[in-house]
């Protein structure tokens, strides 16, 4: 005949046991109204629904769906939040064009109140910005290299003229991402630029930083000519290390300001 467990063994047997599901979560539900923002959202990004043209009705989706409209019109709510629709009120429910603004704004406000952010921006810019200029040494065509070269002889004439150069800074790093010929990094090189407008002000401010700025990016430029790959990744790396170190020591001065 078997022996039963005692209490206390049953007990140790069933611990046991929970730790072995320690690592599963609860099973959830997935709610109506998320099931059709996620389907809606997958439509819209290969490109199921044309820009200019109203998105099917609320009674349309609804029955194709087989789900009532009120889940429908939260679910077109959901995607409004997030910026991906708009209701145009007696014409329905289009496409919403985002711009880099849309985006950059909210982030921006961030990094302006958060100086802790303006670290990780900083940390993103030495991860992705000498792949950029390794990819835009080997694929940069002469035209574009006259540009870049363009572009910092007007950055040494004002340099010279002890002019304000931001606008030739972040046209330099723009110039860059169009020379990858990726128009995805031209996208995130431009949300870039519109998030370090602060701090190319200030550090550009400084007294000798517009020569600095213009040394670095000749480096960049004179690798870029050799096409050189691991030049001019290693180039925008001592570039934009310079940048974090002046940026440093001016947060260490506003705190011994007590600023």
């Amino acid at each position: 005949m078997a022996r039963s467990l005692s209490p206390a063994k049953r007990t140790v047997k069933n611990e046991g046991h929970a730790r072995d599901l320690a690592g599963l979560e609860p099973i959830k539900r997935t709610r109506i109204p998320d099931e059709i923002a996620n389907r809606l959202r997958v439509m819209i990004v290969d490109g199921s629904f044309k820009k200019d043209e109203p998105l099917p009705s609320e009674r349309a989706l609804a029955k194709r769906l087989r789900v009532s409209r009120s889940s429908v019109r939260d679910a077109i709510r959901r995607l409004e939040v997030i910026g991906l629709l708009e209701t145009r009120h007696g014409q329905g429910t289009f496409l919403h064009e985002l711009s880099v603004d849309n985006v950059v704004t909210p982030m921006a406000s961030v990094l302006t109140f958060n100086r802790g952010r303006q670290d990780d921006l900083m940390d993103a810019r030495r991860a992705f910005e000498p792949a950029v200029a390794r990819m835009a040494a080997a694929r940069a065509t002469p035209e574009e290299l006259d540009a870049i070269d363009r572009l910092l002889e007007e950055q040494r004439r004002k340099v010279k003229a002890s002019q304000p150069t931001i606008g030739e800074d972040t046209a330099f790093h723009a110039a860059l991402a169009q020379a990858t010929h990726n128009p995805v990094i031209v996208g995130i090189m431009e949300t870039l630029n519109h998030l370090l407008v602060e701090s190319r002000q200030r550090s550009l401010e400084r007294r000798g930083r517009s020569l600095q700025s213009l040394r670095g990016h000749e480096a960049v430029a004179e690798a870029l000519r050799r096409h050189d790959a691991d030049g001019a990744a290693a180039a925008m790396h001592s570039h934009i290390d310079q940048i974090a170190r002046l940026l440093g020591q001016e947060s260490e001065q506003r705190k011994r300001n007590g600023v």
